[in-house]
Protein backbone atom coordinates (compact mmCIF):
# COMPACT_ATOMS: atom_id res chain seq x y z
CA UNK A 1 0.00 0.00 0.00
CA UNK A 2 1.35 3.40 -0.95
CA UNK A 3 1.80 5.84 1.93
CA UNK A 4 -0.26 9.01 1.97
CA UNK A 5 2.87 10.78 3.23
CA UNK A 6 5.78 9.42 1.13
CA UNK A 7 9.39 10.44 1.52
CA UNK A 8 9.66 10.28 5.28
CA UNK A 9 12.70 8.00 5.26
CA UNK A 10 16.15 9.56 5.69
CA UNK A 11 19.66 8.47 4.88
CA UNK A 12 21.83 7.45 7.81
CA UNK A 13 25.13 9.16 8.53
CA UNK A 14 27.62 8.08 11.16
CA UNK A 15 28.58 10.07 14.23
CA UNK A 16 32.24 9.91 13.18
CA UNK A 17 31.31 12.69 10.73
CA UNK A 18 29.46 15.13 13.01
CA UNK A 19 28.94 17.94 10.49
CA UNK A 20 27.55 15.48 7.96
CA UNK A 21 25.31 14.19 10.75
CA UNK A 22 24.08 17.73 11.42
CA UNK A 23 23.35 18.19 7.71
CA UNK A 24 21.49 14.87 7.60
CA UNK A 25 19.45 16.11 10.56
CA UNK A 26 18.57 19.19 8.50
CA UNK A 27 17.19 16.91 5.81
CA UNK A 28 15.05 15.18 8.43
CA UNK A 29 13.88 18.56 9.76
CA UNK A 30 12.84 19.57 6.25
CA UNK A 31 11.01 16.29 5.74
CA UNK A 32 9.25 16.68 9.08
CA UNK A 33 8.26 20.26 8.24
CA UNK A 34 6.98 19.10 4.85
CA UNK A 35 5.04 16.32 6.53
CA UNK A 36 3.54 18.85 8.93
CA UNK A 37 2.42 21.02 5.99
CA UNK A 38 0.91 18.08 4.13
CA UNK A 39 -0.78 16.91 7.32
CA UNK A 40 -2.40 20.29 7.93
CA UNK A 41 -3.63 20.41 4.32
CA UNK A 42 -5.00 16.89 4.40
CA UNK A 43 -6.83 17.40 7.70
CA UNK A 44 -8.34 20.58 6.27
CA UNK A 45 -9.45 18.82 3.09
CA UNK A 46 -10.51 15.37 4.30
CA UNK A 47 -10.49 15.27 8.09
CA UNK A 48 -8.75 12.54 10.05
CA UNK A 49 -7.89 8.98 9.11
CA UNK A 50 -5.18 6.47 9.93
CA UNK A 51 -2.68 8.28 7.69
CA UNK A 52 -3.17 11.66 9.41
CA UNK A 53 -2.92 10.08 12.86
CA UNK A 54 0.30 8.35 11.83
CA UNK A 55 1.71 11.53 10.30
CA UNK A 56 0.89 13.52 13.44
CA UNK A 57 2.69 10.87 15.49
CA UNK A 58 5.73 11.06 13.20
CA UNK A 59 5.91 14.85 13.44
CA UNK A 60 5.55 14.67 17.23
CA UNK A 61 8.27 12.04 17.51
CA UNK A 62 10.75 14.05 15.43
CA UNK A 63 10.25 17.41 17.11
CA UNK A 64 9.92 15.93 20.61
CA UNK A 65 13.00 13.70 20.42
CA UNK A 66 15.42 14.39 17.58
CA UNK A 67 15.13 18.16 17.18
CA UNK A 68 16.05 18.96 20.81
CA UNK A 69 19.15 16.75 20.51
CA UNK A 70 20.11 18.52 17.29
CA UNK A 71 19.72 21.91 18.97
CA UNK A 72 21.86 20.71 21.86
CA UNK A 73 24.54 19.52 19.40
CA UNK A 74 24.70 22.98 17.88
CA UNK A 75 24.62 24.86 21.17
CA UNK A 76 27.28 22.64 22.74
CA UNK A 77 29.69 22.20 19.84
CA UNK A 78 29.07 24.63 16.99
CA UNK A 79 27.90 27.95 18.41
CA UNK A 80 30.72 28.25 20.99
CA UNK A 81 33.30 27.94 18.19
CA UNK A 82 31.64 30.86 16.41
CA UNK A 83 31.12 32.89 19.57
CA UNK A 84 34.88 32.63 20.25
CA UNK A 85 35.63 33.96 16.79
CA UNK A 86 36.87 37.47 16.12
CA UNK A 87 34.47 37.60 13.17
CA UNK A 88 31.53 39.80 14.17
CA UNK A 89 29.24 38.18 11.58
CA UNK A 90 29.87 34.73 13.06
CA UNK A 91 29.37 35.92 16.64
CA UNK A 92 26.07 37.56 15.61
CA UNK A 93 25.01 34.42 13.73
CA UNK A 94 25.61 32.21 16.78
CA UNK A 95 23.56 34.57 18.95
CA UNK A 96 20.75 34.77 16.39
CA UNK A 97 20.60 31.00 16.00
CA UNK A 98 20.41 30.50 19.76
CA UNK A 99 17.49 32.93 19.84
CA UNK A 100 15.88 30.94 17.02
CA UNK A 101 16.09 27.79 19.15
CA UNK A 102 14.16 29.54 21.92
CA UNK A 103 11.51 30.78 19.49
CA UNK A 104 11.18 27.37 17.82
CA UNK A 105 10.83 25.70 21.22
CA UNK A 106 8.07 28.13 22.23
CA UNK A 107 6.24 27.66 18.92
CA UNK A 108 6.55 23.88 19.21
CA UNK A 109 4.99 24.05 22.68
CA UNK A 110 2.10 26.02 21.19
CA UNK A 111 1.39 23.69 18.23
CA UNK A 112 2.18 20.40 19.94
CA UNK A 113 -1.20 19.98 21.73
CA UNK A 114 -3.11 20.09 18.44
CA UNK A 115 -0.78 17.52 16.89
CA UNK A 116 -1.06 15.33 19.96
CA UNK A 117 -4.86 15.46 19.67
CA UNK A 118 -4.59 14.63 15.95
CA UNK A 119 -2.47 11.56 16.73
CA UNK A 120 -5.15 10.09 19.01
CA UNK A 121 -7.07 7.01 17.92
CA UNK A 122 -10.33 8.94 17.50
CA UNK A 123 -8.93 12.27 16.34
CA UNK A 124 -11.32 14.89 15.09
CA UNK A 125 -11.35 18.59 14.35
CA UNK A 126 -9.45 20.86 12.03
CA UNK A 127 -6.73 23.43 12.55
CA UNK A 128 -7.64 26.67 14.28
CA UNK A 129 -6.31 29.91 12.76
CA UNK A 130 -3.91 30.40 15.69
CA UNK A 131 -2.47 26.91 15.13
CA UNK A 132 -2.05 27.59 11.40
CA UNK A 133 -0.25 30.89 12.09
CA UNK A 134 2.08 29.33 14.63
CA UNK A 135 2.80 26.30 12.45
CA UNK A 136 3.65 28.66 9.56
CA UNK A 137 5.94 30.69 11.84
CA UNK A 138 7.57 27.47 13.06
CA UNK A 139 8.31 26.43 9.48
CA UNK A 140 9.47 29.90 8.41
CA UNK A 141 11.90 30.27 11.32
CA UNK A 142 13.26 26.75 10.84
CA UNK A 143 13.84 27.26 7.10
CA UNK A 144 15.78 30.50 7.61
CA UNK A 145 17.68 28.92 10.50
CA UNK A 146 18.73 25.90 8.42
CA UNK A 147 19.77 28.08 5.51
CA UNK A 148 22.02 30.25 7.69
CA UNK A 149 23.65 27.22 9.24
CA UNK A 150 24.30 25.57 5.89
CA UNK A 151 25.48 28.73 4.11
CA UNK A 152 27.59 30.30 6.84
CA UNK A 153 27.73 28.61 10.21
CA UNK A 154 28.64 24.98 9.53
CA UNK A 155 31.38 25.81 6.99
CA UNK A 156 32.88 28.43 9.35
CA UNK A 157 32.73 26.13 12.38
CA UNK A 158 34.20 23.23 10.41
CA UNK A 159 37.18 25.44 9.42
CA UNK A 160 37.75 26.55 13.01
CA UNK A 161 37.19 23.38 15.02
CA UNK A 162 40.24 21.40 16.10
CA UNK A 163 40.58 17.67 15.53
CA UNK A 164 40.27 17.03 19.28
CA UNK A 165 37.09 19.11 19.55
CA UNK A 166 35.68 17.37 16.48
CA UNK A 167 36.36 13.97 18.11
CA UNK A 168 34.72 15.15 21.34
CA UNK A 169 31.74 16.42 19.34
CA UNK A 170 31.40 13.04 17.63
CA UNK A 171 31.59 11.12 20.91
CA UNK A 172 29.15 13.42 22.69
CA UNK A 173 26.58 13.28 19.90
CA UNK A 174 26.69 9.48 19.90
CA UNK A 175 26.64 9.19 23.70
CA UNK A 176 23.58 11.39 24.13
CA UNK A 177 21.71 9.24 21.62
CA UNK A 178 22.79 5.98 23.18
CA UNK A 179 24.85 4.99 20.13
CA UNK A 180 28.21 3.23 20.23
CA UNK A 181 31.08 5.71 20.52
CA UNK A 182 34.08 5.45 18.23
CA UNK A 183 34.79 3.97 14.81
CA UNK A 184 32.67 1.07 13.59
Amino acid sequence: MKSAFPGFDSPAVGFEQPFEMLLACHERVRRSLSLLGRLVSRVGERGHDDATRSAASDVLRYFDLAAPLHHEDEETHVFPVLAASVDAELVAAASSLQADHLRMTALWSAIRPTLEAWSAAHASGTAEADFLDRAADFERIYEAHLAMEERLVFPAARERISASLLAAMSSDMARRRGAPVGPR
